[in-house]
């Protein structure tokens, strides 16, 4: 529902419940709303993520947006959106406060529910962060074949920028468990990728695990 589009139908409802009576006007007011409300928090919570991300400064509003934007999901009945806030809910104990624990039960969560619907785009980005947990853990075979899963799930969606991120995760993964050369190799490929869709972003992440490699 676009800007005056809604505010207009919210309009109509609030006058049908107030001056006509209409009880259920109450009720269809709160599903717009909350269809409106959804992803706007969502919207709102990624901005200050790839701030976060710019600038390292932490703003609790990021967790309490995209957990807004879970419970609003859940009571619209949309998986996909819920799936979405909860791999959001996950990145910002993961990524923000560095909480692996806290993080997998959203990411899981986040994957069945994604799984549920087919939602793939989803589905790469909570099994990429379920292997980053898995890397941190120690357990390394299973985070390799969470990160190729992810990479695979972005290859066959077009997903360009996504996918060459995931063979940068690859090639670090592949160069702390003493396999420089296919390190290089996942590089190389993510460079080709990230180059063919002018990804500059991923390009610096290859450049950095280029030297962090060598060094």
């Amino acid at each position: 529902m676009q800007g005056q589009d809604w505010t207009e139908r919210a309009d109509e409802l609030f006058e049908a419940a107030m001056f006509r009576g209409d009880a259920s006007a109450l009720d269809r007011s709160d599903d717009m709303l909350d269809a409106v409300e959804a992803p706007l928090s969502m919207a709102r919570g990624k901005v200050l993520h790839v701030r976060f991300l710019n600038d390292r400064v932490e703003d609790s509003q990021e967790l309490v947006l995209f957990e807004r934007a879970a419970e609003l999901y859940q009571r619209l009945g949309d998986a996909s959106g819920e799936a979405d806030a909860l791999f959001w809910v996950g990145c910002w104990h993961q990524v923000v406060k560095g909480d692996d624990a806290v993080g997998r039960p959203c990411f899981e969560r986040s994957y069945a529910l994604a799984k549920s619907v087919d939602d793939r785009m989803t589905m790469s980005y909570a099994v990429r962060h379920l292997g980053f947990a898995d890397k941190n853990a120690g357990d390394f075979e299973q985070a390799r074949d969470r990160l190729a899963e992810s990479v695979t799930l972005r290859r066959e969606l077009g997903f360009r920028p996504g996918e060459a991120a995931g063979l940068v995760a690859l090639a670090y993964l592949a160069a702390e468990t003493g396999d420089p050369a296919t390190a290089s190799r996942h590089l190389d490929e993510a460079e080709s990728v990230a180059e063919s869709c002018d990804a500059k972003t991923v390009l610096g992440w290859i450049e950095q695990a280029h030297t962090h490699i060598r060094s």
